[in-house]
C-alpha cells in the first residue's frame, strides 16, 4: 500500500470540490513571486497542474486556454497553469506559443503535493481546479489525454457558479 501511495496520494489526500483552495506562492514565467492570498476571495480562479512544457498534449492545452482567454477574462477568472518546469522554461513556452496567462514553476513540486494531484507512474498528474469568488473549489478535472478539455470544463464551471 505504501507503494502505491509513493506512486500517487490517495484520493483522502486530493483537494475536492467543496474544499478551500490552499494558499502558496511561486515563482512565475518572469521571475517574480506570485502569492495566491493575493487574488483569492477577489476572482474566480482557474488553476490547472501540468506535466511538461513544450509536449504535445500539454502544448495543446495551453494553446486551448490561450484561445479561450478572452471568455475566461469575461467570466472574471484568472487562469495560472503549474508544471515543475523551471521559469525559463515558463518563460519561453509563453513566449513560443503567445500565453497570455500566468505559468508557475513549482520546481519542488510542492504545491503539486499540497493540491494532491496524483501521478500516472512518474509521469506529474494534469488536474485542472475551478475556484470560486469564495476561493471553494467548485469543480475538478483529471484527464492526462484531452488537454483541451480543461479548459471547456472549466468554462462551463464557471458560468455555472456565476
Amino acid at each position: 500500500m505504501a507503494f502505491l501511495q509513493f506512486w500517487s496520494p490517495s484520493a483522502d489526500a486530493q483537494i475536492k470540490t467543496g474544499d478551500k483552495v490552499p494558499v502558496f506562492s511561486l515563482p512565475d514565467q518572469d521571475g517574480k513571486t506570485f502569492d495566491l492570498a493575493t487574488v483569492v476571495g477577489k476572482q474566480p480562479l482557474v488553476i490547472y497542474f501540468y506535466p511538461k512544457d513544450e509536449t504535445s498534449v500539454c502544448t495543446k492545452e495551453a494553446c486551448s486556454f490561450r484561445d479561450s482567454y478572452e471568455e475566461f477574462k469575461k467570466l472574471g477568472a484568472l487562469v495560472i497553469g503549474i508544471s515543475s518546469d523551471n521559469v525559463a522554461s515558463h518563460k519561453k513556452f509563453a513566449q513560443h506559443h503567445n500565453l497570455p496567462f500566468t505559468l508557475l514553476s513549482d520546481s519542488d513540486q510542492k504545491v503539486r503535493k499540497l493540491f494532491g494531484v496524483p501521478k500516472t507512474f512518474v509521469i506529474p498528474g494534469r488536474v485542472t481546479y475551478v475556484v470560486d469568488k469564495h476561493g471553494t473549489v467548485v469543480h475538478t478535472f483529471n484527464s492526462m489525454k484531452d488537454g483541451e478539455k480543461h479548459v471547456t470544463e472549466s468554462l462551463q464551471a464557471l458560468q455555472k457558479a456565476q
